[in-house]
């Protein structure tokens, strides 16, 4: 519940705390007093978009900020981890700050989120019922949601959304294959055609580098031989070439080993070295060797080559191995569009068993849902009718839809009728703003316990209605107080005499500003204040009983 309530440079507001109650909190006070004023600074802790017009004094920010009781509520804690806001034990505090310059920053408990986040938390605090939501009775898909509240169906939905969404991706699936085949059928000459473009090509991953080397090197031949010359001239073929003054300066230094006593091993070294160039010569002669091809092996290169780079060019890539993958998907698709006809049936038995899975939980959820609109119809009748509409007629009408839909197979529309041999119509066609808002309230109360929330606003829903109908409202939010916190803005004394607690609204001017304020009123002080709603300012004796009347009533 809403525990306190700070204003600070807000319209009217220059600054106040507020704390309230369990049970019944009334506010009261003239009109223009601001009461709306603070229902709009709580609409922004709610998530309302900010307007820097609601700044009082431009030189300093506007500050709304309201503390929760908030004992075991588990899915609110569960919110605050996962969402790293810093958790309070059983109190959560929502904080909004506008500044001149309009930005605005918003709080959970000290801790900066985003007005999303802001707007996810305080709807699990606070339902703030105005005159404006009385139109949401006229909502099908609000209709629906509260029969769905009071037959408990939160664990069939969340069921039926799994089957609903693999039914949905079931025909997702379908449609993709059968517009992906379809699209391949009406390609597959050509496919046909570039496949055997391809396996002609005999195409060898790693070729194109091994072709383009060989390549190369054939182009460059005369060049190449004429350094392998040069190098084997060198070290083997000429009168002076390097092996041969090595074996001499082998021989030569073997001689020495009986005068020099590091001869021995110097012998061993140039031998090495010796053995070492002759393995260099080998390998350069067998090269040399190999670069015996013809001028019509380049020729038959280049066009391997050729025709590779002008598939590549087709096909959009720069490899043999890409060109590969392309074999091998024009392979499959092929082999899909042959064996097509059994894979559309298999997706569509899939799609049919998904439908059949998800229609299951629908029937039960529809189920559910009628047995229940039968009893709602029945309660709001009897809850509705005493608050000045003896003649309403009620029907929760449920009817099936043609295919399944995110919510089911039914279309949920509530029908009334006020007067005699009037026929049942959509509320909004036949119910007056009064009407509606008298509808409005019994709903809420009928559906107060299933709301699992902590507080509930009503601002002035009792607009146009007196006496009798006034005191039933009145008893209606009484009621209501006793499972979960109730504040009520009203201009009626029957129903601010209904309140545990009283609340008065009221302007104070100076000779520069205006400025509201607010406060609890003692029980004297609420006498004084019922009987000014009976009689006005001039308060008579027969006000002032009437109003101890009405909270001895109490």
């Amino acid at each position: 519940m809403i525990e306190s309530l700070h204003i600070s440079n807000y319209a009217l507001i220059d600054n106040i705390d507020i704390d309230f109650h369990s049970g019944l909190n009334i506010i009261t006070g003239e009109t223009g007093a601001g009461k709306s004023i603070l229902l709009g600074a709580l609409s922004l802790i709610l998530g309302e978009r900010a307007d820097t017009k609601v700044i009082r004094d431009s030189k300093r920010k506007s500050i709304i900020e309201a503390t929760f009781s908030v004992k075991e509520n588990l899915s609110l804690k569960r919110f605050c981890v996962e969402n790293d806001i810093e958790w309070i034990n059983e109190q959560c505090i929502l904080r909004r700050e506008i500044a001149p310059t309009g930005r605005s920053r918003a709080f959970i408990n000290d801790t900066p989120v985003s007005l999303t986040q802001l707007q996810s938390v305080a709807l699990q605090l606070v339902d703030i019922h105005s005159q404006h939501q009385n139109q949401l009775l006229t909502s099908t898909e609000y209709q629906l949601q509260i029969i769905d509240n009071l037959a408990h169906n939160d664990a069939l939905l969340n069921e039926y959304t799994i089957r609903y969404n693999a039914f949905r991706n079931a025909v997702k699936k379908l449609k993709a294959t059968r517009e992906l085949i379809a699209k391949a059928n009406s390609d597959e000459d050509f496919m046909r055609f570039q496949l055997q473009q391809l396996e002609d090509m005999n195409l060898i991953a790693g070729e194109q580098s091994d072709l383009e080397k060989e390549r190369d090197i054939l182009s460059n031949r005369t060049e190449i031989k004429q350094h392998l010359n040069t190098i084997l001239s060198a070290l083997s073929v000429n009168n002076c070439n390097v092996l041969l003054l090595l074996k001499n300066a082998t021989d030569s230094c073997s001689q020495l080993k009986d005068v020099i006593d590091e001869a021995e091993s110097m012998t061993q070294r140039l031998e090495s070295a010796r053995i070492e160039i002759q393995d260099i010569v080998d390998s350069l002669s067998s090269y040399d060797s190999n670069l015996s091809a013809s001028p019509q092996d380049l020729e038959q290169i280049e066009q391997r080559l050729s025709a590779i780079y002008n598939l590549q060019h087709r096909h959009n890539v720069d490899s043999v191995e890409a060109l590969i993958d392309i074999r091998n998907e024009i392979k499959a698709k092929l082999n899909a569009i042959e064996n097509s006809e059994g894979v559309i049936s298999q997706f569509e038995i899939e799609a049919k068993q998904a439908q059949r899975y998800a229609l299951e939980i629908a029937k039960q959820i529809s189920s559910a849902r009628k047995t229940e609109g039968e009893k709602f119809a029945l309660t709001l009748k009897e809850r509705a009718t005493p608050l000045g509409m003896k003649n309403l007629q009620c029907k929760v009408e449920i009817s099936n839809t043609t295919s399944l839909q995110p919510n089911g197979i039914d279309n949920v529309e509530f029908l009334f009728a006020f007067n005699k041999n009037q026929s049942l119509m959509p509320v909004g066609n036949t119910a007056s703003g009064g009407e509606i808002s008298r509808l409005m309230l019994s709903v809420k109360s009928i559906i107060a316990n299933k709301m699992h929330l902590p507080s509930i606003i009503f601002d002035e829903v009792d607009t146009g209605v007196s006496g009798d109908v006034a005191n039933r409202m009145g008893e209606m939010m009484q009621s209501i107080s006793k499972n979960i916190q109730v504040i009520a803005i009203t201009h009626l004394p029957q129903v601010a005499a209904k309140g545990d607690w009283q609340y008065k609204v009221y302007k104070e001017d100076n000779e520069s500003t205006t400025n509201t304020h607010i406060r609890q009123l003692s029980f004297d002080e609420r006498i004084n204040e019922i009987a000014i709603m009976l009689s006005g300012s001039n308060v008579e004796d027969a006000a002032i009983a009437n109003a101890r009347s009405l909270l001895n009533q109490k």
